[in-house]
């Protein structure tokens, strides 16, 4: 059924929404889970084009993706992380494609009603355009 899941993580406490939630999946289907944070800040988004060093925000965001990776192996999980950088959905859609992935599951904060007519949501995008199942869940308040 599901062998890789990639979950795509935001750095904030909301991110244990959707790793809750699928914890029992991946236990369930034995899958690998792929663990995924795109830095988007000015840094990462031209940090080969000029050649930069890591900002603040991409080491915090590869310390706790590390954090995230160790707990999800104490569990018991096959996991991996990737520290990617540019515009979410792109970077989402293109590690989808890349390692195969069987599902990817992201939690949404639901509209942001302005920002989301001019640019649309990630989920929105990434849903859009990947050829595999997509597990959205909205993130309580």
């Amino acid at each position: 059924m599901y062998k890789t899941i990639l979950i795509p993580v935001e750095n904030r406490e909301t991110d244990q929404t959707i790793l809750a939630h699928i914890r029992p999946l991946a236990r369930l289907t034995n899958a690998e889970l792929i663990l995924m944070h795109v830095a988007d800040g000015w840094v990462a988004r031209n940090y080969e084009e000029f050649n930069l060093r890591e900002s603040d925000e991409m080491r915090e965001d590869r310390a706790y993706l590390s954090t995230l990776e160790n707990e999800l192996r104490g569990d018991g999980f096959v996991v991996n992380s990737v520290l990617a950088m540019g515009e979410p959905a792109t970077e989402i859609i293109k590690l989808a494609r890349d390692r195969n992935v069987d599902l990817i599951a992201m939690s949404t904060h639901g509209h942001r009603f302005i920002s989301d007519l001019l640019y649309g949501s990630t989920a929105d995008k990434v849903r859009h355009k990947v050829n595999v199942p997509v597990l959205l869940l909205k993130v309580r308040k």
